[in-house]
């Protein structure tokens, strides 16, 4: 099973790379968005929010898992190749490659090119912080902590979750990144109903966020200082991240470009200091964004072959077993 999984894996990849997320296809993780809005506007009020919110998690993974298990099933009771293909088609649909490339290449376009409203106006689409007054390394800074950060959310961890579990794993990691993602927030609103969207999703993301930041540094060569340097800012400063897992993929990020993130961000008006991340030996420039697009493409290839190395001598202690 697991050889089934990791092909409808290196398939996924491939749409992904071809075909990414076109607007105007649906996509599940739309419907996904839907329902957790519904299930929110009704039951994040009044006594036990945060039963609600629990109740509210585990009906969203349900309602996401029971019906890619039975088509799963259904397509591998048909011929496996009809289940791999099922799957990979699933499985693509959680990764996000080829959309977070593009969407960083939207902003480094017009930045690039001298015109900061528009890669202004791009990054807002991509974060949450205020860009109206954002200078060209305050944007570019915005736009490689996106690449970083979902390097692991948007790509590595659900596949990390695809080979344990296949396509049911896969889609109920994208659901718990999208219920953590709209409302485990630590505001009035949601410190309670989203507490178990928050927590759970930390829980799926500890193992592949800590595996992505190690193959981050170990696929690309630091800029500006040596190997041995670029693990110890890793280890240093992935752990000030507010996240428990959000910082090792940035923590990489900057050892390997010789930049430092993290720093004074606003949201709606309000000043937010975020714990900064690697060692300022040069100022961040339009040209690291290209830069963290190809730590993020090499960084899901070798993500890749190592699903493949770990696979292959499960399944064979597994048969030897």
């Amino acid at each position: 099973m697991i050889i089934h999984h990791l092909i409808s894996i290196t398939i996924a990849i491939m749409i992904d790379l071809l075909i990414g997320d076109p607007p105007n296809w649906p996509h599940p993780v739309r419907w996904i968005g839907s329902l957790i809005s519904y299930l929110e506007k009704r039951w994040n009020h009044g006594q036990a929010k945060k039963a609600k919110g629990v109740l509210m998690l585990i009906s969203i993974l349900l309602i996401v898992l029971i019906p890619v298990l039975i088509i799963i099933f259904i397509g591998y009771l048909l011929h496996p190749f009809v289940g791999v293909f099922l799957e990979a088609i699933i499985i693509s649909t959680t990764i996000a490659q080829k959309s977070l490339k593009e969407a960083a290449l939207e902003v480094y376009q017009p930045l690039r090119a001298g015109t900061l409203d528009d890669a202004r106006k791009k990054l807002s689409y991509i974060v949450g912080r205020d860009t109206d007054s954002l200078g060209e390394g305050e944007i570019a800074r915005g736009t490689i902590e996106t690449i970083a950060e979902n390097t692991s959310d948007g790509v590595t961890a659900p596949l990390f979750w695809a080979l344990i579990g296949g396509a049911p794993l896969a889609i109920v990691y994208r659901a718990t990144n999208t219920c953590d993602s709209m409302v485990g927030y630590k505001n009035e609103r949601y410190i309670q109903f989203g507490w178990a969207s928050a927590k759970w999703d930390d829980l799926m993301n500890w193992i592949p966020s800590r595996l992505t930041g190690f193959i981050m540094l170990l696929g690309n060569r630091p800029e500006k200082i040596r190997y041995r340097d670029a693990w110890k800012i890793l280890f240093r400063d992935a752990k000030k991240h507010p996240s428990p897992n959000s910082g090792w993929g940035e923590a990489a990020a900057a050892a390997i470009l010789g930049i430092q993130l993290g720093g004074i961000n606003y949201y709606k008006g309000m000043k937010s200091d975020r714990a900064k991340m690697g060692d300022p030996l040069s100022p961040i420039k339009a040209e690291h964004i290209p830069k963290t697009n190809t730590i993020l493409g090499k960084t899901v290839f070798l993500f890749l072959l190592l699903l493949w190395a770990g696979g292959i001598i499960i399944d064979l202690a597994v048969t030897w077993i």
